[in-house]
């Protein structure tokens, strides 16, 4: 059999197998024969990436109210501190009073990052209270999320440094219960999925 006879061989057997599994549910593929999302896995990736989301090293910086959390407990930060019309505190008790470009040394001593501070008002992104269906619709909505798209969403929590913060809290601190890595992975599987929220 010459090379064009094999390459025939090989995609008859190929479209069998394509049909075959598409007979068994097993893969399905939409009019331009690509896989189509999968909603239950996508739902499962989001439950993983909420696990994250509701840790304290994210949902002491997107609390209900206009008061900081802190500690693995979540309790309101002490100081009186408030959120401040920007994000960044108000008066004299700014974040970046206490909170310097970098962790201090010690444990518990005041985390620290360039970019310290909670969302602003307008985008306040209330991690604290939600389930998982009603963050993860939260988080896909322009309008309460700063105007991100899904792309903007994976690589905030993939790349920008003061998210990454979160996996790097300074002594005396709890991680999440995800690496980064696997927390960017599963919000790629969660978008790429077709971004389908749990129902709860």
């Amino acid at each position: 059999m010459n090379c064009f006879g094999r390459f025939r061989a090989l995609a008859i057997a190929l479209g069998a197998l394509a049909a075959c599994l598409m007979l068994t549910g097993s893969f399905s593929a939409n009019s331009n024969g690509r896989p189509e999302p999968d909603a239950n896995a996508s739902q499962a990736a989001f439950v993983e990436v909420y696990k994250v989301l509701i840790s304290p090293r994210c949902q002491n910086c997107h609390p209900a109210g206009d008061a900081p959390l802190q500690g693995d407990d979540s309790h309101v930060h002490i100081q009186n501190v408030k959120r401040g019309a920007d994000g960044h505190g108000v008066a004299a008790m700014r974040c970046n009073a206490c909170h310097q470009d970098h962790n201090l040394p010690g444990a518990h001593m005041p985390p620290g990052n360039p970019k310290w501070s909670l969302p602003a008002p307008e985008h306040k992104m209330v991690f604290v209270g939600r389930s998982a269906g009603a963050l993860c619709r939260q988080l896909k909505d322009p309008k309460q999320n700063g105007g991100r798209s899904l792309e903007q969403l994976f690589d905030h929590v993939a790349h920008d440094d003061l998210v990454g913060w979160g996996w790097n809290p300074g002594d005396g601190r709890a991680l999440p219960p995800l690496s980064r890595e696997k927390t960017a992975d599963a919000i790629r599987a969660w978008i790429d999925g077709g971004a389908s929220c749990p129902t709860d």
